[in-house]
């Protein structure tokens, strides 16, 4: 058992939760505050009200999610916000919320946990974005279709393929979630084979014409790596009970 402050803390401090930029009204760090002492933490990508109930439903004190509740800035407690809210608080579960800090992580972070997962070796991070580098990169010697499998080994699932350039890899970069609009900027950066989760319909014929081969490997499936990482972490240092709470949106 640890007192939640020391694990938030702890988290803050970690994930450099004050100086990550992120998306203008992302909320990063604790969004609900709950009683003092954590037996129980658990992980999800999303704070959705499934997830909320699956959550209460195991005994989780502490909810660590990647995707928090609060992004559009002041917002009414109504219909599922307001369920939400509820189950947290009648249940004395807490949650904590970490976006593109956790994204970014030399450590935990999405992009780096799948680079290693596909043994992308000590790739660099790229990608200027207010003023943090938000993908990482690496030159590989392999072949198209074993990064391929090496993905959907990672994120045990498909992978959606667009070969817009050739079979032999050469420059991968890597920027997990959403990122699959970049194509063009990636194009610019030099990468030849991007991998992220998902993007626009649009962004399948760029690909092609840019000669970039894309890689959607999902949105959720690639970015569940953190939130894992993060429980296993303060389980191991907080000597707590940890859960991941799967919750796929298939995306």
């Amino acid at each position: 058992m640890a007192q939640l402050s020391d694990i938030t803390t702890f988290l803050d401090q970690e994930l450099n939760i004050a100086e990550i930029p992120d998306y203008s009204g992302a909320v990063n760090g604790l969004q609900i505050d709950s009683h003092s002492e954590v037996l129980r933490v658990g992980a999800a990508v999303d704070a959705s009200l499934p997830v909320f109930e699956k959550a209460v439903a195991q005994g989780v004190d502490l909810l660590i999610v990647h995707h928090g509740m609060f992004w559009q800035g002041a917002q009414t407690i109504t219909g599922a916000m307001y369920r939400k809210l509820k189950l947290a608080v009648d249940s004395g579960m807490a949650l904590y919320s970490a976006h593109i800090p956790l994204d970014v992580h030399a450590q935990y972070g999405n992009n780096r946990l799948l680079a290693n997962a596909l043994e992308m070796g000590d790739a660099v991070p790229f990608f200027d974005w207010k003023g943090i580098q938000l993908g990482l990169k690496q030159q590989m010697d392999v072949d198209l279709d074993t990064l391929h499998q090496r993905l959907t080994d990672a994120v045990a699932g498909p992978v959606h393929v667009c070969v817009g350039g050739a079979n032999s890899v050469g420059r991968v970069g890597v920027i997990t979630g959403g990122a699959g609009s970049e194509v063009a900027a990636m194009a610019a950066e030099g990468i030849d084979t991007f991998i992220t989760g998902e993007g626009p319909h649009w962004s399948f014929p760029l690909a092609e014409e840019l000669g970039v081969n894309l890689l959607y490997a999902g949105h959720y499936a690639t970015e569940t790596f953190g939130v894992k990482a993060l429980a296993t972490l303060l389980s191991e240092r907080f000597k707590l009970q940890s859960t991941f709470i799967d919750h796929p949106t298939g995306l």
